[in-house]
């Protein structure tokens, strides 16, 4: 199961500029067997060296296991094995007992361990035979025993066939050791789980002990969703991170402007559970356009989860950015680390926004009292061609006067702007000397005027 969603949202999906938006990364992890239905039957000695503080701590262990699967199944201590998983209880000494079938009540689990009582031999084959046909062969279910003994075996047939008989049938064998009063062979136990055997044997001379070690089987076997997660995300150049919301599991921390780190120690170990982590991102670029929120994202964790995020984009828009004056190239250079001084020649740099200002004047003749006049100013400039090409028009109003009779008024400071870029007669980019032919048109008539079609209604 590991990892059951993934994913990356946005809070928007269009931003001005320099706008922000929240990213939101979300997790939701449970464990394997919530999904994955398995039968489990545990399979206790009881043989007569496990009298005393051994067989009560036996049944912490056993009990603490079936507490551990009880939640895992499906995500409630209820009292119900769920999911469709089943446990069975399986003791032996000198003879192995069903001491329960396949069943879903812990109740009636923990009752089946806790009236086991210790005596006699040790006899493996039979308890691994008993459990071999508790499982029912027909069941999709992925069928696992779990030995646990304190000794060697003192009765009954060799225990190393029969073991391998079961994991031929698909079994999948766990083995828990307590170094008791008989001794015991741990290479034995390794034949007899299922490989690797690091995984599947757990052994101690600690009857203190077995309540974690039992609490760990039952974790590896539910298969917790996902430990010691790690994501680091790097969003785009094209923003950076403005604050990081602490997440509802794990901690979050930035590493640079656009780069942070989620940790989270362990998600979904016994129940499905999520986790979420929101942050703010600012857009810092000059242009706009559809962009991608991250740039990189990775995802790790002890299970090996595979697990991938989508990746949103937003709208950015700058409207229309002109830069006319990008950045100079700078001229790089070295200070060794024992000069006190160093003399560069950086070479030439040119003036920047190169241009002209055009300003003219112009004399209207003849403007009668009372008449406002309407003025075009036509500017083009003359390229080494001969060909004209244009460089502005301007319109203005040139107000009524109330002298007693027609007079010439002066029009002033009609400016234009031309800048170096546009001279076609510049020999580069860097030219400020060079001639500029200009020519000029005005046009100029009454705006106002005493005649009136016959049809219309004129008001002056």
């Amino acid at each position: 199961m590991g990892i059951t969603n993934s994913n990356k949202q946005i809070s928007v999906d269009r931003i001005d500029c320099e706008g922000a938006l929240k990213v939101t990364l979300a997790l939701t992890a449970a464990p394997d067997i919530a999904e994955n239905p398995t039968d489990i039957v545990l399979i206790l000695d009881r043989s007569g060296s496990m009298a005393g503080t051994a067989l009560a701590n036996l049944k912490i262990g056993a009990n603490t296991f079936i507490d551990i699967l009880d939640e895992s199944t499906d995500g409630a201590k209820d009292g119900q094995i769920g999911g469709g998983s089943h446990i069975g209880i399986v003791s032996f000494a000198s003879t192995a007992t069903a001491d329960t079938q396949l069943i879903t009540s812990v109740a009636d689990l923990k009752s089946a361990v806790d009236v086991l009582s210790a005596g006699g031999s040790t006899n493996h084959a039979d308890a691994f035979t008993k459990a071999t046909e508790l499982f029912d062969p027909t069941s999709q279910n992925a069928k696992v025993m779990v030995m646990f003994t304190d000794g060697k075996t003192t009765s009954g047939a060799p225990p190393a066939p029969v073991a391998e008989a079961a994991k031929a049938l698909g079994i999948t064998i766990y083995c828990i050791g307590l170094m008791g009063a008989d001794g015991i062979d741990v290479q034995t136990l390794n034949d007899w789980a299922s490989d690797p055997d690091a995984s599947h044997v757990a052994v101690t001379p600690d009857e203190s002990e077995l309540e974690q070690l039992f609490a760990d089987l039952a974790a590896d076997i539910s298969k917790p969703g996902a430990t010691n997660i790690v994501i680091n995300e790097v969003i785009s150049p094209d923003f950076v991170i403005t604050n990081v919301i602490p997440p509802n599991k794990g901690t979050a921390m930035t590493l640079s402007s656009n780069e942070l780190q989620w940790k989270i120690p362990q998600l979904g170990t016994t129940t499905s559970e999520g986790a979420s982590l929101e942050f703010y991102i600012r857009h810092i670029a000059q242009t706009g356009g559809t962009k991608p929120v991250n740039e990189s994202i990775t995802y790790t964790d002890d299970e090996k989860n595979v697990v991938s995020f989508p990746d949103p984009t937003v709208t950015v828009d700058c409207g229309m950015v002109v830069t006319p004056e990008p950045c100079p190239t700078p001229v790089e250079l070295t200070v060794e680390g024992c000069q006190d001084a160093i003399s560069v020649d950086l070479g030439n740099v040119w003036l920047e926004s190169l241009g002209r200002i055009v300003e003219l004047d112009v004399t209207v003749k003849n403007v009668c009292p009372g008449k406002r006049v309407a003025l075009g100013v036509i500017l083009t400039e003359i390229d080494k061609n001969g060909k004209e090409c244009p460089r502005g028009m301007k319109a203005i109003t040139v107000p009524a006067h109330h002298a007693p009779s027609c007079r010439d008024i002066l029009v002033k400071c009609i400016k234009f702007v031309l800048p170096e870029d546009i001279n076609p007669n510049a020999r580069d980019s860097h030219a400020i000397c060079g001639p500029r032919k200009l020519k000029v048109r005005f046009i100029a008539h009454n705006i106002d005027t005493d005649f009136c079609c016959c049809e219309a209604i004129c008001t002056m």
